[in-house]
């Protein structure tokens, strides 16, 4: 029998990262955004905590599926 799985989390990472004193709040929006986007972030990124959101799964077989669906309490 083959079943496809879907997991659904939500993951919160969390990075420490050092600016420049004196930044604006739209600078350090900019500056976070930039190293973010450029991946320069990505090897400072921890993951601080997995949410559970829902699991589904579908049985293929030749003629038909069926399908069920969990969500988070």
């Amino acid at each position: 029998m083959k079943v496809v799985v879907q997991i659904v989390e939500k993951v919160i990472s969390e990075a420490h990262i050092y600016l420049p004193d004196g930044l604006t709040e739209t600078a350090i929006r900019q500056v976070i955004t930039d190293r973010y986007n450029s991946g320069e972030m990505t090897p400072d990124l921890n993951i601080f905590q997995v949410d559970f959101e829902s699991i589904s799964a579908t049985i293929v077989n030749e003629q038909k599926s069926v399908d069920f669906e969990e969500d988070a309490a």
